[in-house]
């Protein structure tokens, strides 16, 4: 890994992209919207290179965060691309699930911004922003931005490489494997190459579902009661399944290369990826007698999600004055899942449960379609001032169909309803954004630079949807009710200020002072009536829960990097302190307890971020990574933690808390880290490499004010991992564990725990615990030519 200037890994000198290659253990990055060394980036910039991805078995962005100090990701399984904070820049809720989609960062493939987690196949490297970064990348990087840079076609010779992985896991049935390989075929040379990475993943599950009822109404969940199930009841009435969390994720990237000369290039991409399980990564924290790998929902959970990209990118130099790029790209992103929502309606405590087979579950359909475009100029003419002018336009439309069925139970009239449909929804929306940027950097001296940016955004936001309860009497289709919803916009300006001073080529000190944006916009609930009740059945938004404002962030940092003792030690180390102002934050609706997003006043983050290698001999190496964020909430914020009022007492709803200054932001670890040790040694005509790597995340709180809004302080917890390998020029063969000492931890949790309890007899299983990964052991092989 690289942070900032250094490599956790010895043996650079490979190939990055057939323009971008790694020389004299220097890697090139385009963080910057222009090519420069790694050391002369004068900004906070992490890059794992692709050795090093392979060599810790990186797959995707999952598992990025035990490399890259300020970020983290919690394994929350294949069902998402995961939930990701960056310095702490988070306030909602952790759950057990991930986000299929966030705008306070920003993911690209290549040029192309799209929050998935495609697999990291045939990627040359992966490089993390940390701030702020709305001048050049625009309102989806309020707290950064992560970039996968592939490999780009080469016109000059046909090359290629297979790689294949399997493995045991404990607490698992299965055998998981991977097999993926990356074909380059120059067409016409010098002009047209094409270029494909493809592979398949069947990764193996450990969580087990033992208590899945038999037929939905009719089988009793609980047939002995709430603490306990016989073999005879269980018998009668319930079934399991094991490793449903498995992963099956189909994956292809398929890029075409035109060019006159390496003046005028067309790259034509097309990716796709499919990924399919049957459950959550989750426990239930023991109810019925569950266990740490056992799930008690009462049907599995299946998650079918996909990502098409289209993208063309020219690049064309203009008279050695400035460099043209140039990108449109069209994504669309499904999701269907379904899952268990007997709890939540056992939490809404509207006596469905007082039939004692009631179970429900959901089926949802989401679908987002976004074009973009960008244009940028980059100087290429030389001379103490250089700049980058661009403009971005971006048009995403998001469409949500949500149903609840209770199958068989009493209320439900199969005349008139014959899908038990319980509640039902849609929700569609598009949001437009425009915006025109530009960078100049003045080479003050040779030693010196300065760098000014600017961006002027606007964006317009229409939303609508409505709402059904089939099952008191509404429609059973939600597009027979009038929508509700409304619209919002907004421009302004974020900006960029930065310098950095070289003492020497080896040594060199930064500043940035930043700001990054996020939009605001209208939530996707019903307005509820004038006349409503307290504790009605209904689902809706009050007035101060149908709108949310934007957010922003202000950044100032600083941070050194260099290479000392003619390079046998690289280092880098930063402070930063974040401002965050009108915060956008998860909350529910008192009515219904429907997710929205409200805005929750300010917080601030700070802390530091350092990183090292040392080569005390050639063929030794030691490198570490840590981090120190402290992010709390700087203003109180009235009424915006929802909570049973008393605990495992079903006899009332739901309170509001007020969110406290001083309260800790939930999602990230205060403290992590890493640290690893390489060994490599000739043997016979390859190299033998051994490697051993710690990783450290400190405690993650689950909600804020959780200590005493009925949250978790989840505790820290260590895990190593080890290879060795055999490595020739053509081929390798490695054999590898991870979570060596199988270390069991709770990584994240969904819901708080005054959702716990028995609710007229019935066990309510609504709080899951989302796990690690237990220890893997297994041998790859990787042949290239």
């Amino acid at each position: 890994m690289f942070t900032s200037a250094i490599t956790a890994i010895p043996a650079f000198a490979q190939e990055l992209a057939t323009t971008e290659a790694v020389t004299d253990d220097a890697i090139f990055v385009t963080a910057t919207r222009r090519t420069t060394t790694l050391m002369d980036t004068p900004i906070n910039i992490s890059a794992l290179g692709s050795e090093e991805m392979d060599r810790q078995r990186i797959d995707d962005l999952r598992d990025i965060a035990d490399f890259t100090p300020g970020l983290t990701v919690s394994d929350t399984g294949a069902g998402s691309t995961g939930t990701v904070v960056m310095r702490g820049l988070n306030a909602s809720d952790t759950g057990d699930g991930g986000a299929i989609y966030d705008d306070a960062l920003g993911i690209y493939l290549g040029e192309v911004p799209l929050y998935y987690d495609f697999k990291l196949i045939d990627i040359a490297r992966v490089e993390t922003l940390l701030g702020p970064q709305g001048t050049l990348y625009g309102l989806g990087t309020l707290a950064g931005a992560i970039r996968y840079i592939p490999n780009r076609p080469n016109t000059d010779y046909i090359e290629g490489a297979a790689h294949g992985r399997t493995y045991f896991m404990s607490h698992s049935g299965d055998i998981g494997f991977q097999a993926d390989g990356m074909l380059n075929l120059p067409i016409v040379r010098d002009h047209i190459a094409f270029r494909t990475a493809t592979g398949y993943y069947s990764n193996a599950g450990f969580i087990d579902y033992p208590l899945l009822v038999n037929e939905p109404g009719v089988s009793l969940p609980q047939p002995d009661g709430p603490t306990s199930i016989s073999d005879a009841g269980y018998a009668a009435n319930l079934h399991r399944e094991d490793d449903v969390n498995f992963e099956h994720t189909f994956t292809s990237r398929n890029q075409m290369l035109l060019q006159t000369t390496e003046d005028l290039q067309l790259l034509l991409t097309y990716a796709y990826q499919r990924t399919t399980t049957d459950g959550a990564q989750s426990n239930s924290a023991g109810v019925l007698g569950t266990g740490r790998y056992e799930n008690a929902s009462r049907f599995i959970e299946p998650v079918e999600r996909s990502a098409h990209l289209f993208s063309a990118e020219l690049n064309a130099n203009v008279a050695d004055i400035f460099d043209v790029v140039a990108t449109v790209a069209h994504t669309k992103v499904k999701f269907h899942d379904s899952a268990d929502v007997t709890d939540l309606l056992l939490d809404l405590d509207y006596d469905y449960e007082l039939f004692p087979a009631f179970a429900g579950y959901t089926d949802s359909q989401r679908n987002r379609d976004q074009n973009n475009a960008e244009m940028r100029l980059v100087s290429a003419h030389g001379g103490p001032v250089s700049w980058v002018l661009g403009g971005f336009y971006n048009e995403n439309k998001y469409q949500s169909d949500y149903a609840e069925r209770i199958p068989n139970h009493p209320w439900v009239d199969p005349t008139t309803n014959p899908e038990a449909l319980e509640y039902v929804s849609y929700i569609t929306s598009k949001v437009t954004e425009k915006a025109i940027f530009g960078e100049s950097t003045l080479e003050v001296t040779p030693e010196w630079q300065v760098t000014a940016g600017a961006r002027y955004f606007k964006y317009t936001s229409t939303i609508a949807g409505a709402a059904a309860l089939p099952v008191l009497g509404d429609p059973l289709s939600p597009y027979d009710l009038p929508a509700n919803g409304g619209d919002a916009a907004k421009d302004g300006w974020v900006w960029k200020l930065n310098t950095s001073y070289e003492f020497s080529p080896d040594l060199m000190v930064y500043g940035t002072y930043s700001k990054g944006y996020r939009i605001g916009g209208p939530n996707r609930v019903a307005p509820c009536p004038a006349d409503i009740t307290p504790g009605q059945q209904i689902i809706c938004a009050l007035p101060d829960e149908l709108q949310y404002g934007p957010d922003t962030t202000k950044n100032i940092e600083l941070g050194i990097r260099g290479q000392l003792f003619d390079r046998l030690l690289s280092f880098s180390f930063n402070v930063f302190h974040i401002d965050w102002q009108g915060i956008q934050v998860d909350s529910s609706t008192l009515y219904g307890a429907t997710g929205i997003t409200v805005n929750g006043g300010s917080a601030r983050s700070k802390g530091f971020e350092t990183s090292f290698q040392l080569r005390p001999t050639p063929e030794l190496t030691i490198q570490g990574t840590y981090s120190y964020t402290d992010a709390i909430l700087t203003e109180d914020v009235p009424g915006i933690i929802t909570i049973r009022t008393t605990p495992n007492n079903y006899d009332n709803r739901f309170s509001q808390l007020d969110a406290l200054s001083g309260d800790r932001l939930p999602g990230s670890a205060k403290n992590s880290g890493s640290l690893g040790v390489t060994y490599m040694t000739p043997l016979a005509d390859g190299d033998l490499i051994a490697n051993w790597t710690t990783t450290y995340r400190g405690s993650v709180v689950s909600r804020i004010g959780w200590d005493r809004a009925y949250g978790d302080l989840l505790p820290s917890y260590v895990t190593h991992r080890a290879s060795l390998t055999y490595d020739m020029d053509d081929y390798s063969i490695s054999l590898f564990a991870n979570n060596i000492f199988d270390k069991y931890a709770v990584v994240s949790v969904a819901n708080d725990r005054s959702r716990i309890g028995v609710n007229d007899g019935v066990a309510v299983r609504y709080y899951r615990q989302a796990v690690l990964t237990p220890r893997t052991v297994g041998i790859e092989g990787r042949v290239r030519f």
